[in-house]
């Protein structure tokens, strides 16, 4: 008997190696994939203006890194006691002004670099739903916690999406032609908005996508947001918050998409290297026996095998600390 109906993904035409130059923006959920692509050595810059939810936030961030925006101070403000701006997530803040706009600064310049030569443009839509500061009309990236009065909130229709990304993408493939773009939705409710307007604004972004889809070529679609909610529909694979996919979930979806875009090499590569991973982090007892020097020299012969078979494998890290641990 079938107990649930399974997400049919096929495997994509397009292929991503170690080899691939990615950047991620986007929700939690782009974090979460970001994290898995990182864990296993992908090429992957993530989310450099941290969490990002709304479409227009994200091409917000997008043109900022390809007019190579340099921050100022009259780019940010004093909020609780630490700075901010509204081009980026809490995450970025500081008590040290001169110390965040060198970070988000820095951040800005790899980011820059990156986004000209990525191959793969990895984007989540989490809500349709944006806020502008009202004195300004500025989308913003993050309130900060802000008073609501100081801004204006409303929902992305499904033409304004796709008219501000189809002039976005438009130019991206100007600049680089081989980009491709993949696009995924969030699983992530956002119940702030209520249960029937996260449903409206899920609907406006699934529908902008598809319609971007069907307009260029090199865009794809991953179902993360299917998955979850049709065949992850148990809380059982959620946080405590209901709302949150658990660490079962995101491995799941980390699975579907290595079978939908990895080739068999990669996937045979990232077994490898996470086989190497949990012996450089396992913690003996005592790190002076035979015994251990012994795994010590067998897990770096491993490694050592992996960057001759791999060349464009980073993993230098790791071995100059094997190496260190049994001088």
């Amino acid at each position: 008997m079938e107990f649930r109906k399974k997400v049919e993904v096929p495997k994509s035409e397009l292929r991503i190696t170690h080899q691939t130059k990615m950047v991620l923006f986007g929700s939690c959920f782009a974090e979460n994939i970001g994290k898995q692509l990182l864990e296993n050595k992908f090429a992957v810059n993530v989310n450099p203006f941290g969490v990002l939810y709304n479409p227009a936030s994200i091409s917000q961030a997008i043109k900022l890194l390809r007019e190579n925006k340099i921050f100022t101070e009259e780019d940010i403000f004093l909020n609780q006691g630490v700075f901010r701006t509204y081009f980026h997530h809490s995450q970025f803040s500081s008590a040290d002004k001169d110390n965040f706009l060198q970070t988000i600064n820095e951040k800005r310049d790899k980011a820059s670099a990156d986004l000209k030569e990525a191959e793969v443009l990895l984007v989540t839509f989490g809500t349709a739903y944006v806020f502008n500061l009202k004195e300004t009309a500025q989308v913003v990236a993050n309130c900060h916690k802000q008073p609501s009065d100081i801004f204006n909130r409303n929902k992305l229709s499904v033409s304004e999406i796709v008219s501000s990304w189809t002039e976005l993408i438009e130019e991206s493939i100007r600049i680089n032609p081989n980009l491709k773009i993949v696009f995924t939705v969030s699983p992530i409710r956002h119940w702030k908005d209520g249960a029937h307007n996260n449903q409206l604004s899920k609907a406006s972004l699934l529908l902008a996508i598809d319609e971007l889809v069907n307009k260029f070529p090199n865009l794809y679609y991953f179902p993360s947001y299917e998955i979850v909610l049709d065949e992850l529909r148990d809380y059982r694979f959620y946080n405590e918050d209901m709302i949150h996919p658990n660490d079962i979930a995101i491995r799941y979806i980390w699975e579907i998409f290595n079978d939908t875009y990895f080739e068999d090499e990669t996937k045979k590569l990232c077994g490898q290297w996470q086989n190497i991973a949990r012996a450089i982090a396992h913690r003996p007892f005592n790190e002076d026996t035979e015994e251990h020097k012994q795994f010590l020299k067998q897990t770096l012969l491993k490694l050592q095998s992996i960057r001759n078979n791999y060349p464009y494998f980073d993993c230098e890290n790791e071995l100059l600390l094997l190496e260190s641990k049994l001088s």
